[in-house]
Parts: structure tokens; sequence; C-alpha cells
């Protein structure tokens, strides 16, 4: 049952009765604010013009007729001209006893529509660091939402693995690496890629001094130096599929490849479709011409190709470089274009960050230029960098927090606080690692998953992992703390099983079930606004409900058999809820603590 449509309804029936048919909007209801008695709150001032009496008489009359002809609402209150209904025990009974009986609950029924997000994306001259996994855990976890939401789900992954920044580590590795492979270095291969990213800027930046030094601009030098010229032949012989180039890039990108896939393993992320650029440019090439053709595009005497926007309020934008060399937008054309058409997609989202926000704005308009209606279905799920204490991270100047060492700093620092706190006492050595490794990783999902996409974030390692406060730690504690309970009514042979008793509530009992009737309303919004932080939130407030509640009331020692088994099948519904809820946010929830 959906109760705001239940409360609705009642409060229509009666001030219909009382006012006749009501238009459209008159009638305004909301959840009570917490510092006021009662569950949903009517707001009377649209109907005083039907009632014709003051804000507190029509509250008190809709009240009193609610009350007599609505068994379920047990009680009102008037605080100006607002009414303020309580539902009764009997109710919120009910509704504990479908939540218990629902095995889908938090899911919504398929909608038919399939959906596909991208995410990661990421380049091959370079490990993963910190801002790429605040990209995939936020990908995942808006998949999973979506998937809760009833859509059919496709997760893909856009492997950059071509272009300039491509070259850059290939030619340094063939100028300064000495023929060293992952396996004579003993580094993982994205790792032993990126090293030569920052070789070659190293060396790129060295000669910009030298070429300054001999008297040209520093915007000349950045443009002669002959280590950029070099690879920018060297992207050109890509492009024309020398086989030297082709081989040497081949051999880089699969040592990268095995390199993502470890981390991807450690973060918990999977994809359903791996793209590579370098199977969609040419695509991106052929829909250029396209549009050459049609005159949306035009060619510039150095041969090349732009889309003029002004008139869009825009710019003028690159499609094809004058030596005809791609661009990201050629390849975003053919790569979207392909998604479309093989997939027969409802919708297309793209997680990146938003430093890219007007790369999507064009591509939406180049797309919508060139005739294709699906591009009113292309969202951008923008969001805001990672920041340190110490500021930005830089991949060029090697400043980056590398993800594999973040996630081995997490696992190691929940082993260690864990340990400190007492928290695996009683655990064998193989129990007490995977719990430090799901509350390492649980740490760094949750105080990331957090916070709204849209907003920049300071990361703070040794914040997230507190057992205390909002944090995925102290949730991932509840659960644990709840499946103990659990276990020791067990093996006391205490049955809680079966039917739930009808016995009174005490207020906290009915605010936990309100808390549990909110969570399908929690995992539809993360969905509309792809907004992970919403389940956070969400799973937050349960936690530190049920632990109070936990604290002022009794479930094991409780002497009622009757309350003791509601009891204990309440706190069974709160854990299962929890688990469900960090679930979306890609996060696992231990059985013991």
């Amino acid at each position: 049952m959906k109760i705001e449509n239940f409360v609705s309804d009642a409060v229509l029936r009666s001030a219909e009765a009382l006012y006749g048919r009501l238009e459209e909007g008159q009638l305004q209801i909301q959840k009570t604010r917490r510092e006021f008695e009662g569950d949903y709150t009517l707001v009377t001032f649209p109907l005083l013009r039907r009632s014709r009496k003051s804000p507190e008489a029509t509250a008190n009359e809709i009240g009193e007729h609610i009350v007599a002809h609505t068994p379920e609402i047990r009680s009102f209150n008037v605080i100006k001209g607002f009414l303020n209904l309580t539902l009764d025990c009997a109710f919120w009974q009910a509704r504990f006893a479908e939540i218990a009986a629902d095995d889908a609950y938090g899911t919504a029924p398929a909608t038919g529509r399939t959906v596909m997000i991208e995410y990661s994306s990421p380049n091959t001259n370079k490990p993963l660091h910190l801002g790429h996994v605040r990209n995939n855990l936020l990908g995942y976890s808006v998949a999973r939402i979506l998937e809760a939401n009833g859509h059919t789900v496709i997760k893909a992954n856009l492997v950059n693995d071509r272009g300039i920044h491509i070259c850059k580590s290939m030619l340094a590795w063939k100028l300064y690496g000495g023929g060293e492979t992952p396996a004579s270095s003993g580094m993982k291969g994205d790792h032993l890629v990126g090293k030569y990213y920052v070789e070659f800027d190293k060396r790129y930046k060295a000669q910009i001094r030298e070429l300054v030094a001999d008297g040209q601009s520093e915007e000349e030098a950045k443009k002669n130096a002959p280590i950029l010229v070099e690879a920018q032949e060297m992207l050109r012989r890509w492009e024309a599929k020398d086989p030297e180039v082709y081989d040497l890039w081949q051999t880089m990108n699969g040592w990268v490849y095995d390199g993502f896939d470890v981390t991807y393993k450690a973060l918990g992320v999977e994809f359903d479709k791996v793209y590579y650029e370098s199977q969609t440019y040419l695509l991106g090439k052929s829909i250029v011409d396209e549009g050459l053709r049609k005159g949306v595009f035009y060619r510039r005497p150095d041969n090349s190709v732009w889309i003029d926007l002004t008139g869009d309020g825009l710019d003028e934008k690159l499609l094809l470089r004058g030596d005809g060399t791609s661009v990201y937008m050629t390849q975003d054309l053919g790569t979207a274009f392909r998604r479309f058409e093989d997939n027969r997609l409802d919708d297309m989202i793209y997680v990146v960050g938003n430093e890219q926000n007007y790369h999507f704005q064009v591509l939406k308009l180049v797309l919508k230029k060139l005739g294709y209606a699906w591009s009113d279905h292309i969202t951008h799920l923008s969001y805001g960098m990672v920041e340190l204490p110490e500021g930005k991270m830089k991949s060029r100047e090697g400043t980056v927090v590398d993800a594999d060492d973040l996630i081995a700093a997490m696992v190691k620092t929940a082993r260690e606080m864990s340990d400190e706190l007492g928290k695996l006492d009683g655990c064998s050595e193989e129990e007490a690692a995977a719990v430090s490794e799901m509350v390492g990783l649980g740490a760094l999902k949750y105080f990331i998953l957090k916070v709204d996409p849209k907003k920049t974030m300071l990361f703070d390692p040794r914040e997230s992992i507190d057992f205390n406060g909002n944090t995925g730690p102290f949730i991932q504690y509840t659960h644990a703390r709840i499946r103990s309970v659990l276990r020791k009514a067990a093996e006391a042979g205490i049955d809680f099983g079966g039917d739930i008793p009808s016995v009174p509530y005490v207020p906290e009992e009915i605010e936990l079930v309100k808390s549990l009737t909110d969570y399908p309303s929690a995992v539809a919004a993360a969905g509309e606004n792809f907004a992970p932080s919403i389940v956070a939130a969400y799973a937050y407030e349960l936690a530190k409900q049920f632990n109070g509640y936990y604290h002022d009331h009794s479930i094991l020692k409780e002497e009622n058999s009757d309350v003791r088994r509601m009891r204990l099948q309440l706190a069974q519904q709160v854990a299962r809820v929890i688990r469900s809820a960090m679930k979306l946010l890609g996060i696992d929830v231990p059985e013991r603590m």
C-alpha cells in the first residue's frame, strides 16, 4: 500500500463530503515534521475559499470527519492552519506485515525500458586513480538503483585506447623503456604504462625550456618540442595501421587491460559491454562525412571539419583535424550511434566529470542537428571532482592517489581500527581478513556515495573508517549487531518465525515501521535523480534509528514472548532493508563483527 495515497484518499473523501468537489491542487498533504505529533499533515489554506471558515476551524472540521469515518486514523491535532493526522497502531502493524511478506521489497515492477549507463571510461595511458574510483562507484551504484526501479540496465565501459595521450606513453616507453615489461619490473601493467606517461611529460617540459632558452616563445616551444612532434607522427602512423606502431599499441594496451581488471575486481564493479574508441572512431568519421554531405558541418581551408553552433549560443566545434585524425567528439558520435542502433536503447546515461559538461551539451546538439531523434534521450550524469586536503590531482605530474594503493590502504586501516576496538574478537584470521576488506571498501564506497554527485568532495580516508557517525562501518556494524541478536535467539531456541504477533507497539517501533515503509520511495527518488546519496542517507537514518531503539528497549530479555517475537521480526526486517540498501551502493554487510 502507498500510504500517501491512502491518506490523500481519506482526506479527499472527508473534504468533499464537507465542501463539495475539490479542484486539482487544492489538496496539499505532506509528512508531518518531526517536531510535531502526527504522521501526515494537511495544509488547509487552499480549502478556505470552499469552507468559508478560519484555517483552525476548517482543520478541526475535517479532522473530526476523518476520525469519525476512517478507523485507521486514530487522532488529529491542529496547529494554526495545519491538520496533523495520526494513524493507529493496527495500521502500522498491517504495513509491517506487508513488508515482511514481500520478498522483493524495495524493487519496482519491470518498466520495459532499456537503459545503458557508461562509467569508468579510462585512458590506457595510466592506472585508475581516486577520480576514477568516484566515477566507477557512482556508475555502478546508479546501475543497481535503476535495476531496482524496474529498468533493464546495460552497464558499459568505453575504453579510450587511442589518441595522442596514448602515443605519449608509447613513445616514452620506446625511447626510454629499455624493453621493460610488467613481468621484468614486477609492476602492474597499468602502473608501468603510467610511469612512461609521466616520463613523457618530464621530457616534454625539459625540451620546452630548452627551446625557450634558444629564443622561441613558450607557445611556439610547446608546439615545436621534438618529442611532441614525434608523438603526433606516431598517432598518424597508428591511424594508417603502421605495423610497428600498431603492434606496440596492442602490447602496451594489453598490459593496461590486465591491470584494470585487477582494480575493477577489487572495487567490486563490472560491465556488461566494453566499447573501444579504436573500434568506433571510424564510424564517427563516417558520421562526420554524412554531416558534410547534409551541410550540417563545413570544411576549413586547412582541411579540418567544424560545426558552427554560434546560433545556438555556443561556439564553433572541431570534429576532424586537418590531417584527418579524429578528436573525442568524432568517436563519441560513432559510439552513441552504435549503442542506440545495436541495443534499441530508451535512454543513455554518461557518467563523466563536470569538466565535460560543455562537451556533452555539444554532443547532444550535434546529434540532434544530424537528425537522430534519440539524442533527446542522452543524459550526462555530471559529478564533481574528488579533492584531497593538499589540493587537486594531476596525472601528468604523477601526483594522483592511485586506486590500487587506496584500496590496500583502506583495508589495512580497517583492520587496524577494528582490532583496536575489539570488533574482530572471536573471529578467525580468515574471517578477520574478510571483514577488514568488507569494512575498508564499505568505508570508501559509502564516504564517496553519500555525497551528492554534483558536489566536489574532499576525501579523508581516516575519517571514512569510523564506527560512529555517518559512515559505512557504522551501518555495517549495525547490521552485524542485528544478525548477532538473531543468532543468539536461534541458539537459545527462541522461535521468531511465522506470523507477526498482534501486540501493542511502543512509539519507537512505529517509527521504525514508518521508516521501513519509506524505503521504496527512497529507491525511486534515487533513480529519478541518479543520486545514490539518497539511498545512503536513508540507510544511515534507519541504522541510527535502530541503534537508539536497541539502546532503550530489550529484545532478547523481553519477558512477553509475543512482544519478543515481534521485536526479533522487526530487527530482522531492519537488517534486511539495510542489506538491500547497501547492496544498491555496491557495499556488502558482514554477518558478524
